[in-house]
């Protein structure tokens, strides 16, 4: 089966050149478009897409708003990515906490927007770059702290969730510490449980939010 995608942005000639380069390949198919924020959730019902593309700044509902209608509404709902102009976008930090999945720049080359829509779908690795990072270490969180001590992660835990906080996958995480990747993906499940975090972004949020890991 195809990866199915949905374009979300105001700007007719962004969502035409987004939807050539992603139906160039076999690979993906591109279900439905909207121009604001307010027709996602109706979309996303209709569409069952894989991943909504979406821009952050709309007019009539921004893609903070979207995200968190369509993870509050909508059962086992799609991959979210992030679209925008300014990488250091307090929209797009505020978007990722809302409960997208990942961000993309909208002047990034073809390959690296496939590339971002297939990795966000796969749901293994971040589009969390270093400024964001920064943000979020910015955005000292005193529930974020809590929750962390509260979560008493193992050592092996605490490791696994330092190198998700700098975007390995977990194919490059069982590399660098040497064990299987099915013993990581149950390293990053527990991790999730413990965080109560929906994914791997909001579990990076809040190792950045809390001081578990440092920018850098």
């Amino acid at each position: 089966m195809p990866l199915t995608v949905l374009l979300v942005d105001d700007e007719p000639l962004v969502r035409a050149g987004l939807r050539a380069v992603l139906e160039a390949q076999p690979d993906i198919t591109v279900v439905g478009e909207a121009a604001d924020g307010a027709a996602v959730v109706p979309l996303v019902r209709e569409l069952r897409p894989d991943v909504v593309a979406m821009d952050v700044r709309m007019p009539l509902l921004d893609g903070i708003e979207a995200t968190r209608a369509v993870l509050r509404t909508v059962s086992e709902p799609p991959k979210v990515l992030v679209i925008t102009t300014f990488e250091n976008d307090e929209y797009v930090y505020g978007a990722l906490r809302a409960g997208a999945d990942g961000f993309l720049l909208k002047r990034a080359r073809p390959a690296e927007i496939v590339h971002a829509v297939r990795l966000v779908a796969a749901g293994e690795s971040l589009l969390f770059p270093a400024s964001l990072r920064k943000l979020a270490a910015e955005h000292g969180n005193p529930t974020a702290r809590a929750a962390m001590e509260r979560a008493a992660l193992t050592e092996r835990e605490s490791a696994v969730l330092r190198l998700m906080a700098r975007g390995l996958s977990n194919a490059e995480i069982a590399a660098d510490l040497v064990v299987g990747t099915e013993t990581v993906k149950s390293h990053v499940s527990a991790v999730l449980a413990k965080l109560g975090a929906r994914d791997r972004t909001q579990a990076v949020i809040a190792a950045y939010e809390s001081g578990f890991v440092a920018p850098g």
